[in-house]
C-alpha cells in the first residue's frame, strides 16, 4: 500500500480503486486492512468467486455474501473476464456472461447501490492468430496463454453480445464496462449503448492506445457527449515486490522509472492536448502513436474524479488528484 500510495502522489491521482479486493473470508478482510493504512486514498472492490459455482455454489447464495462484502466496507463489484471463457457451472457447462443463474447476484448489487465492474472478452487481435503479422504481436509473444485463436471459447461477438444482454435485463444495476465498455476499436458501438442504457458506464483503463489511434475528432466528440459517463482508469498493478508493477499491460522485463513516466505522460498530453505523435503509454499493445484529443476542463474535472466520485458517493478531494491541465 505504502508504494501504491507513493506511486499516486507522483502522478497527482487522489483516489484509486481496488479493483481486486476479494470476497469475505476469501481476502477481502485484508484488502480492506490495507486501504485502512491510507485513509481516504484506496476505495475497494469485491470479486466474486465465480469457480465456485462449478463446486455447486448458487448464484442465490453470492448475492447473500454480497450483503456481507457490503457490510465490511467493499464499494462495488469486479466481474473478471473469466466470466464467459472459462467459468463453469456445476454441470461442468461453460456459463455465459448473461446466465440466468447469476441474476441474483447482479440483482442484489443494484439494491446495494454497489457498482459493478465488468471485463467482458479481450483485445479483438487476440482472437487472431498468434503470429508477427498480428498487431499485438509484442504482447502475444510474452504471454501466449492470452491468446484465442484456435481455443474452444466462445467468438469475441458471442461474448460482447452477452455482456449487452445482461446490462439490459439489469437497469436497476449500474454496470462499469471495463477498457471502454470492452469494445475499444469499435468506440462508435461503445457510444450507441450509452445512449440506450443509461445504467452503463465506461472507464478508459489500458485503452488509450487503442482509443488514441481513432479520429482524434471523433473521438473528442464522443468523449465530451458522454462525458458524465465515462470514468478515468489505468489498469495499474502494484505488488509486494518493487519490480511487481503493471501499467496496463507486461512485458518480458518488469518495468522502470522510464516507462512510469512514458505511461503517465502521454496518457496526461493525451486527454489534455491537440498534441499528434504521442508516444504510447504502453508500446507493447500496439507500435503506434496516439492523437490527443484536448478535452475542455469542466469535461477532464468529470472524467478525472467528478464522476466516480458521484457513482461511489464519495468526497471529492479539496485537491481533487490531477486538476486540467
Amino acid at each position: 500500500m505504502a508504494r501504491a500510495v507513493r506511486l499516486l502522489d507522483r502522478e497527482g491521482i487522489a483516489v484509486a480503486v481496488n479493483l481486486s479486493g476479494g470476497w469475505p473470508g476469501r481476502g477481502l478482510e485484508a484488502s480492506l486492512e490495507a486501504a485502512r493504512l491510507a485513509p481516504g486514498r484506496v476505495v475497494t472492490f469485491a470479486t466474486p468467486p465465480l469457480w465456485e459455482l462449478q463446486k455447486g455454489v448458487t448464484g442465490a447464495q453470492l448475492a447473500s455474501e454480497l450483503e456481507e462484502a457490503h457490510r465490511l466496507g467493499a464499494r462495488g463489484v469486479k466481474i473478471f473476464k473469466a466470466l464467459g471463457l472459462s467459468v463453469r457451472g456445476a454441470g461442468g457447462e461453460l456459463l455465459a456472461v448473461d446466465d440466468p443463474s447469476l441474476d441474483p447476484l447482479f440483482e442484489k448489487a443494484g439494491e446495494l447501490g454497489m457498482p459493478v465492474s465488468i471485463h467482458t472478452g479481450d483485445p479483438v487481435a487476440f482472437w487472431q492468430p498468434p503470429t508477427p503479422e498480428n498487431e499485438r504481436w509484442d504482447e502475444l509473444s510474452v504471454h501466449p496463454g492470452w491468446s484465442y485463436a484456435r481455443r474452444p471459447v466462445p467468438s469475441w461477438e458471442t461474448l460482447f453480445q452477452a455482456y449487452e444482454r445482461l446490462v439490459a435485463r439489469h437497469p436497476k444495476t449500474t454496470f462499469i464496462g471495463v477498457h471502454f465498455g470492452n469494445a475499444p476499436e469499435d468506440p462508435e458501438r461503445v457510444g450507441r449503448m450509452l445512449a440506450k442504457y443509461p445504467n452503463l458506464y465506461v472507464d478508459t483503463a489500458a485503452r488509450v492506445p487503442e482509443l488514441g489511434r481513432r479520429d482524434a475528432d471523433a473521438m473528442r466528440a464522443l468523449f465530451i457527449t458522454w462525458q458524465d459517463r465515462i470514468l478515468f482508469g489505468t489498469d495499474l498493478g502494484v505488488g509486494e515486490d518493487e519490480r511487481d508493477l503493471m501499467f496496463g499491460s507486461t512485458g518480458a522485463a518488469p518495468p522502470g522509472p522510464a516507462d512510469e513516466e512514458r505511461f503517465y505522460s502521454s496518457t496526461w498530453r493525451w486527454f489534455e492536448t491537440r498534441d499528434t505523435a504521442i508516444p504510447s503509454p504502453t508500446p507493447i499493445q500496439g507500435r503506434w502513436t496516439i492523437d490527443g484529443i484536448g478535452l475542455p476542463d469542466e469535461v477532464l474535472r468529470k472524467i478525472y474524479g467528478e464522476n466516480a466520485s458521484r457513482l461511489l458517493e464519495l468526497p471529492l478531494p479539496a485537491a481533487a488528484g490531477r486538476g486540467p491541465g
